[in-house]
């Protein structure tokens, strides 16, 4: 009788003792997940790959682009890196617009909310795109050259993955040359205009390495 009540306080014991153990690995994971999930930061020699989708629907007019770009940083605040665009538009009359274009940009994060999740960030980009335009049966193509000041936001529900969200363009300057016409030169200033990311959607996700 004593053997058995006392294999019975042992096994008590021993069980007590491994749901003590459970409960504080329990509690670690999570304190050291919370953690985890508080802040997002930058630091010098990350990496990220971000790939940017836009979409426009104007009446009969359908215009897309895809704007893949891989960033470096060189300090917690500033990344350096290049990108490609693809994309074009086509109407309901059978006009077609294709584009390329490749480019380098720079990246200045100047705002940071909800415990680093949040972070605005503003591009200075300058590309070279080409272009071929198919309309009432001629065929152009043109090449130009395109400057441009650009504020974004990224939210991080992640470590390392973001969602992407493209304001607006501040500033745009394009230098036009079309193969069969006269060179042409825009520019472009917006202060207190943003583009409604409802109605026109730019967006895309970034992954931070």
């Amino acid at each position: 009788m004593k053997t058995r009540i006392t294999l019975t306080l042992v096994a008590l014991f021993a069980f007590g003792f491994a749901q003590a153990q459970d409960q504080e690995i329990t509690k670690t994971q999570i304190t050291s997940e919370m953690k985890t999930a508080r802040g997002v930061s930058f630091e010098e020699g990350d990496m990220f790959v971000e790939g940017g989708i836009s979409i426009t629907t104007d009446g009969d007019n359908t215009t897309y682009g895809i704007n893949p770009k891989f960033g470096y940083f060189i300090s917690d605040k500033i990344a350096v890196g290049g990108d490609l665009d693809f994309g074009g538009s086509d109407t309901d009359g059978g006009n077609e617009t294709d584009f390329f274009g490749i480019g380098a940009f720079a990246r200045y994060y100047f705002l940071e909310l909800d415990q680093k999740r949040f972070k605005a960030y503003g591009d200075v980009g300058l590309g070279y795109g080409h272009s071929r335009v198919q309309a009432n049966g001629i065929d152009n193509t043109n090449n130009d050259i395109k400057a441009n000041i650009t504020l974004g936001l990224n939210y991080f529900f992640t470590k390392n993955f973001a969602a992407t969200f493209v304001l607006a363009d501040i500033l745009t300057y394009n230098n036009a040359n079309p193969e069969d016409g006269d060179s042409s030169n825009s520019f472009a200033l917006n202060i207190n205009l943003f583009n409604n990311i409802f109605a026109q959607p730019q967006f895309g996700l970034l992954y931070k390495f």
